[in-house]
């Protein structure tokens, strides 16, 4: 008899239930019926007794399927990480899949990490929310030839699905808005673009949309997330160069907006009042937030549950042509873009 100090093995119930080890492996691989009712009682006796619990990785491997999706995420802190992932956990359980979630905190080499470390798991496939993939872990992906669809940022030179928001869409609406609630400087606000497409597109769809009328200013600036003295001088000067007017700014994300509002109460400007502000991604606390914060909610629950359902198909053979599942974007107006 084992200790609970020690876990029971396939050895251990055959002992329990006097047979070999092929009769307990055919009763867990669902053969009941190839095995006597006396026997079949004493094995589920030995495996309660012991508290057996057979290993899904073994059995998985045996099969040559392990049933595990692995997630490279950018940043598990960013709530649209976290919506996205409730859509993911939601299609991995209707699909009997089992996610292994990793966390790069948007560092390049965590990226590269997660990735091998994934590899060695032999997970079936893989969905990514890419910081951005230098040549060495591009290297890497094409080797592996892993089933994997990545969720918001591309990767440039490296064809594969993507499932994100249709961001050309969502920004033009976003800007269109401001324009039509009579603002007439506008200051697109990101951190750093780098090769992440999704703010490249964003701020090419608002500079677009501000060209089409003639008496709007438009201007963008980067800053990184926690330089707060960086943030505070942008806001200030864009408020002083243009008093007398209307002005807003457009974030290009939620945790960027959340370090706005932060800043804006720190230079003693009130949004809606001194200051317009729209901030890309839904948030909990937005509409709580004094008069209310506009914001461009995404779709992240369906987002993740696409990109699942794809690599899915990737893994069960699917071959259709790369594609990019887009969805599109609602605007959600709230005080701070009043009139």
């Amino acid at each position: 008899m084992t200790t609970k100090a020690s876990r029971a093995t396939i050895s251990d119930v055959a002992k329990a239930a006097n047979t070999g080890k092929t009769s307990v492996s055919r009763y867990l691989n669902g053969e009941k019926h190839l095995l006597s009712p006396p026997l079949l009682e004493r094995i589920e006796k030995a495996i309660a007794d012991l508290d057996y619990r057979p290993s899904q990785m073994a059995r998985g491997l045996k099969r040559g399927r392990t049933r595990l999706i692995g997630l490279i995420i950018a940043d598990i802190t960013n709530p649209y990480s976290v919506n996205v992932l409730s859509g993911i956990e939601a299609a991995c359980r209707e699909k009997g899949f089992t996610p292994l979630v990793c966390n790069t905190n948007n560092e390049l080499d965590q990226e590269l990490h997660y990735l091998d470390l994934l590899r060695s798991y032999q997970v079936e496939g893989i969905v990514v929310n890419a910081v951005g993939m230098r040549e060495e872990g591009l290297s890497r992906l094409q080797q592996s030839a892993l089933p994997m669809v990545l969720i918001d940022r591309k990767i440039p030179d490296f064809a594969c699905d993507v499932v994100g928001l249709d961001n050309s869409q969502a920004a033009t609406t976003a800007t269109e808005h401001l324009i039509e609630q009579g603002f007439e400087a506008l200051l697109f606000l990101s951190e750093p673009l780098g090769t992440v497409n999704t703010r490249q597109e964003r701020l090419k769809a608002f500079r677009h949309t501000a060209e089409r009328y003639p008496g709007v200013v438009a201007q963008n600036a980067e800053t990184p997330l926690h330089e707060t003295e960086r943030l505070d001088n942008i806001l200030r000067q864009f408020h002083q160069q243009y008093r007398g007017i209307r002005k807003a700014v457009m974030s290009a994300n939620g945790a960027l907006t959340l370090q706005v509002a932060r800043s804006l109460k720190r230079i003693g400007l009130h949004w809606g009042a001194d200051i317009g502000l729209l901030g890309f991604d839904e948030l909990e606390w937005a509409e709580l937030a004094g008069v209310g914060i506009t914001t461009l909610k995404q779709p992240t629950w369906q987002i993740g549950y696409a990109a699942l359902e794809q690599v899915v198909k990737r893994i069960e053979g699917h071959e259709e042509t790369v594609r990019e599942q887009v969805f599109s974007g609602e605007l959600i107006v709230r005080g701070s873009t009043a009139r």
